[in-house]
């Protein structure tokens, strides 16, 4: 079973704001046919030749899951990380929606972005790089100024993982993190399966065990442009947000403790809104995190998989459903990309606000806050969570 989350009566007695993001839709979603054989998945995607290098005494790939008409994912080995989603626009064009490189060299870089990276042992941040479990203090890679973020520099985003191809549509990845890897105690084994279906649902499967406890938060850390990757920006994005609170941040974006409603804020996401809309409004919060990079507290806190947010484009009408079993999601809106290089896949730059992530989870430095849901995992018990992101389109 998955690490228990301690739920706060408060929050589990709030009324469904938002209720049901999909029955909150005004539009017909669709799965499209592929209508343009010349877009096919070969000129989106990387080339595998330039994901096929050794780091350390491993080799990397490149590797492809696609369903039954025409849609697919690139995914490299390194870090288990998406490198290309490629789903039909309202007109049935074969549109890659996920930011990533041409090359297996660009994730290696100093100050990468950890586009579309498995995050490990721990998403988000954890406070002065440093937690206390069962009595023994423990400290962690301090990578982000004073704190640790997405497992500090030995984090699982340059990882190689172990592949094995399942079926043409289902990919498994498998790392063993050896006690004391980033200063975390316990051997944790972990395996991150990917199935695309013919629904186009991108379905992501995690699991862990380890022979010590250990603070567990595993995530993805996609970046999408709906519109298609490195076309403009994603502020005429629509967002909802099943969340009536978020857990509003310090000046290093650790969470305060609080959990805020969200009416009456900039961070109001209950109904539709375009991302861009109030991003630039006279905010504490924005000012902390130069735009959305904060967490929200899902409505439904369970760990049923239930619908986390939807987000449309108005361009290319595609639809991006996220749905989850965590009971936090981060809304990041690309707020420190920086482009300039040409790194991207077909040379785009991926420049500010370019992308945007939507990363399920359990809330940052909940180590360190005993009124946030658990993420302890003890030697017996087996982490499990699913996060879905559904594409369809809007006409």
């Amino acid at each position: 079973m998955r690490v228990n989350s301690l739920i706060f009566a408060s929050i589990s007695m709030i009324a469904v704001a938002c209720g049901n993001a999909g029955n909150n839709e005004n539009t017909t979603k669709t799965t499209p046919e592929i209508v343009n054989n010349t877009y096919a998945i070969d000129s989106l995607f990387p080339a595998k030749q330039a994901y096929q290098i050794s780091v350390g005494d491993k080799k990397t790939d490149l590797f492809f899951i696609k369903n039954n008409r025409g849609a697919g994912v690139a995914i490299t080995n390194l870090g288990a990380r998406i490198m290309g989603i490629a789903v039909p626009d309202k007109n049935g064009k074969l549109t890659d929606v996920a930011l990533g490189y041409d090359s297996v060299k660009s994730n290696l870089e100093p100050g990468e972005p950890f586009f579309g990276a498995i995050i490990g042992r721990y998403g988000n941040r954890i406070a002065n790089a440093k937690f206390t479990l069962n009595g023994t203090a423990y400290n962690i890679g301090k990578n982000d100024g004073p704190n640790s973020l997405h497992g500090g520099q030995e984090g699982f985003y340059n990882k190689v993982f172990d592949a094995n191809q399942l079926s043409d549509s289902s990919i498994s990845f498998s790392y063993v993190s050896a006690d004391g890897e980033g200063g975390y105690p316990g051997t944790l084994s972990t395996e991150i399966v990917y199935t695309f279906t013919g629904n186009n649902e991108l379905k992501i499967d995690y699991k862990a065990t380890t022979d010590k406890a250990t603070p567990v938060n595993l995530t993805n850390h996609a970046y999408f442009n709906l519109n298609g990757a490195g076309v403009g920006d994603i502020n005429n994005h629509v967002l909802q947000l099943n969340a009536a609170h978020f857990t509003p941040v310090n000046e290093t974006l650790i969470p305060t403790g609080e959990l805020k409603p969200v009416k009456g804020t900039p961070f109001d996401f209950t109904t539709g809104t375009a991302i861009g809309a109030r991003v630039n409004d006279k905010d504490e919060q924005l000012d902390k995190g130069k735009g959305y990079d904060h967490n929200f507290v899902l409505t439904d806190t369970s760990d049923a998989l239930k619908t986390a947010a939807i987000v449309s484009s108005p361009i290319s009408g595609i639809v991006m459903e996220v749905l989850t079993t965590e009971p936090g999601i981060q809304f990041y809106g690309g707020n420190f990309l920086k482009g300039g290089a040409k790194t991207g896949k077909k040379q785009a730059e991926y420049g500010y606000r370019q992308g945007f992530c939507l990363e399920t989870q359990h809330f940052p430095d909940s180590p360190n806050q005993p009124k946030f849901p658990g993420t302890t995992l003890n030697p017996g018990a087996t982490y499990k969570t699913t996060t879905v992101y559904k594409f369809s389109v809007s006409k």
